[in-house]
């Protein structure tokens, strides 16, 4: 059995994984909130079986946060937990950027699809709204724009007289009031971001590409997107699988 995990800047997500690598369980909880006592009731489901856990690796972007778990699951296991980066890649993935610059998320993302055929753009709507270029087994780097959960409250923080809004799909594209013309700006304005900068990618590239979509938006935009695209909510997960192969 292997706990694999993703630990993002605002959501830790942790998978159960038994050894023909299916998921049988899965928890949720806010990265900025750990400490031993709430770890210890996340974990409750696992008190008679941590010996049975073989393996333990996550990929994170909080180094706070890994460390606690990391402490905890060694302190119950008798395991050592591993963060992608402690281990060579280079057997399922060549990357063409300074690899300590790129966040270990958008790596095992990329080492999700990597496959030596195909092209890929990853779109993740994360804190960040991230792009990250696959051209067959090589990452070649990518682009962070504003999140739009981050932009949204930054917006209304900064702006008295706009409240807080929760983005939704709209059709009209003028607004009639201050919360339909936010939703428009956000709605549209992003969806003509990602149109425009997959159109620029392909064009610096010269290259055809498949666009991938994850994250806590990808529904909400998913038809809205003129590029031809394939949603995906597991990549991280499925990368983490493949990438777990390399522990003995």
């Amino acid at each position: 059995m292997y706990v694999l995990g993703d630990i993002g800047n605002s959501e830790t997500k942790i998978f159960l994984v038994n050894s023909r690598y299916n998921i049988i369980r899965n928890i949720n909880f806010p990265s900025k909130e750990v400490n031993y006592k709430k770890l210890k009731t996340k974990f409750s489901f696992l008190i008679k079986d941590f010996k049975k856990v073989d393996k333990i690796l996550f990929c994170s972007v909080v180094p706070k946060t890994f460390y606690l778990i990391r402490k905890f699951l060694r302190s119950k296991t008798k395991k050592k937990c591993y963060e992608i980066k402690n281990l060579n890649l280079n057997s399922l993935i060549n990357i063409d950027v300074n690899f300590q610059q790129v966040g270990s998320d958008r790596l095992t993302n990329a080492i999700s699809l990597a496959n030596g055929k195909s092209n890929y753009i990853i779109l993740d709507f994360g804190t960040a709204t991230t792009f990250d270029v696959l051209i067959k087994n090589t990452y070649k780097g990518g682009i962070i724009a504003p999140g739009i959960e981050i932009s949204l409250s930054t917006l209304s923080d900064r702006a008295t007289l706009i409240p807080k809004v929760n983005l939704k799909k709209i059709k009209n594209v003028v607004g009639k009031d201050t919360i339909s013309a936010v939703r428009s700006g956000f709605f549209w304005g992003y969806a003509g971001l990602i149109d425009n900068i997959v159109y620029l990618i392909k064009k610096e590239t010269r290259k055809s590409f498949k666009l991938i979509i994850t994250g806590g938006f990808s529904d909400l935009f998913k038809k809205s997107i003129k590029t031809k695209l394939i949603q995906n909510k597991n990549i991280t997960v499925k990368g983490l699988i493949k990438i777990s192969k390399l522990i003995k």
